[in-house]
């Protein structure tokens, strides 16, 4: 492969050989240390929670909306910075974003007040629903699809998850000096990245809205007002005594606006979303996936965090340490999983991670007060194996065969899966936990009963998967 990247993004990388050299591999090690610090940021302030709230003295509720207030801002706009970076280029929508996320991560770090927290939260979250798209197309338009394409984007999104597992520890260790380093060590690691970003990632040629016509604006309010119900009215959904009256009424409000998008889309002339994309079936399947694997994920952790600290007495960064196994997928994935893909194809290896995943998390259905650390080993273990099967190769799915004037609206439905799995894994655990414990279940048998969620996830995300693995991709 060339060691350097064309002149446009709009262009791809006319070598689709194994190697990554020169200039391709700096910016590909530059977008990769943007969704690194996506996933460092949030798992950090996981961790950080408790000295904000002694702190700040915020109340739970109002704790809960420091996460809550990413997640609204991240899956509301997602769809729409997806499809902002292909029609106003992917380069700039990368760089301004990247520039909002320092600033607004570093008033986060300043904060005094919790509800400046919660705005700064808000804000960041948005920009990463910009900036995360944008970098994900740009590497999908670097690099010819194919065995380069597919190592790139290997490398990324284990770097992403490497991000949310070493998090967990740094958080832990940063916590200790004082929680506002939890903010101001990203805007550190982001200045260095838009440092390197201005220069190494090269200038389109022309965005695609040159050549699509206007903007299509009732599309981008409908779908992001949409988005942002649909994500509220999740989280909320997941929270300890929300009635659910106002609950459906925002869920029904969000599903109204979806309805009226698609109206709008089947209307325009330009179009925010070309819907045919959906007719897709290897995208909608990698979509599913990816929803239900992260779901699953999230949903997990969040009990064993639960666990270790609530009922085990575990510290914030022992939690972390015993966690820290799972990113084992930042040596699997660019390493192990290239090759499985080459020979057994992209959704087998997916149906491979799913499967794995389901009998991880089963694995930890009998926990017991006093499990030893081996005993949670095998699980910690194999989620990391499963992640390196299955979270590049969902990436590879949803984005391969998609033209490159919409990478950026691929990007922008892989992460909103993504997002929204992460938040419904988060509520239904939430909801069967708090369930359980008002029926009158121990708090260890709440534990039990909620982590049969992730692994009905797995087994559903293993049934979706299968349905495309009768054929090889080539």
């Amino acid at each position: 492969m060339s060691s350097a990247l064309p002149e446009s993004t709009s262009e791809s990388v006319p070598d689709p050989g194994h190697r990554l050299g020169g200039r391709a591999t700096a910016v590909l090690a530059v977008l990769s240390g943007a969704i690194f610090l996506e996933g460092v940021d949030v798992a950090m302030l996981n961790v950080a929670l408790p000295s904000i709230r002694a702190d700040l003295g915020m109340s739970t509720g109002a704790l809960s909306w420091v996460i809550s207030a990413y997640a609204l801002g991240y899956g509301g706009f997602m769809l729409l910075g997806g499809r902002t970076a292909d029609l106003l280029g992917r380069r700039r929508m990368f760089l301004f974003w990247l520039t909002v996320f320092v600033l607004f991560s570093g008033l986060g770090g300043l904060a005094s007040d919790g509800w400046v927290l919660i705005l700064a939260r808000f804000v960041t979250g948005l920009s990463a629903a910009f900036m995360t798209p944008a970098g994900l197309s740009i590497i999908t338009t670097a690099f010819a699809e194919g065995p380069a394409r597919n190592r790139a984007l290997l490398v990324y999104v284990s770097t992403s998850a490497a991000g949310f597992s070493l998090g967990l520890v740094v958080g832990g260790l940063l916590t200790a000096v004082s929680w506002r380093w939890v903010f101001f060590a990203p805007v550190l690691l982001a200045a260095a990245l838009l440092a390197a970003a201005v220069p190494l990632i090269p200038r389109e040629a022309a965005p695609s809205r040159a050549r699509g016509g206007r903007f299509d604006l009732a599309g981008a309010v409908t779908v992001t007002g949409s988005m942002l119900l649909l994500v509220y009215g999740v989280v909320r959904a997941g929270e300890p005594g929300a009635e659910p009256g106002p609950t459906a009424a925002v869920l029904a409000g969000g599903l109204a606006l979806l309805a009226a998008f698609v109206a709008i889309e089947r209307r325009s002339a330009s179009p925010l979303v070309r819907l045919g994309i959906l007719r897709s079936g290897p995208l909608v399947r990698a979509n599913l996936g990816a929803m239900l694997f992260v779901g699953a994920y999230f949903g997990f952790q969040f009990v064993a965090t639960l666990y270790l600290q609530d009922l085990r007495g575990w510290t914030p960064l022992q939690t972390g340490l015993a966690l820290l196994v799972v990113g084992g997928d930042v040596v699997l994935a660019p390493t192990l999983t290239p090759r499985l893909v080459e020979r057994f194809g992209t959704v087998r290896v997916i149906l491979g991670g799913f499967l794995v995943a389901a009998v991880s998390y089963a694995l930890f259905l009998p926990v017991g007060a006093d499990w030893t650390y081996p005993m949670m080993f095998p699980t910690m273990l194999l989620t990391g194996l499963a992640f390196a099967l299955a979270y590049g190769p969902l990436t590879i799915a949803a984005t391969e065969g998609i033209a490159e004037e919409e990478q950026g609206l691929a990007g922008g439905l892989l992460n909103t899966a993504f997002q929204f799995g992460a938040a419904l894994g988060l509520s239904v655990v939430t909801t069967v936990t708090v369930s359980a414990l008002g029926s009158g279940e121990s708090t260890l048998e709440g534990f039990r009963s909620a982590l049969v969620v992730p692994v009905a996830a797995a087994v559903l995300g293993a049934a979706v998967t299968a349905t495309g693995a009768g054929r090889r991709r080539a």
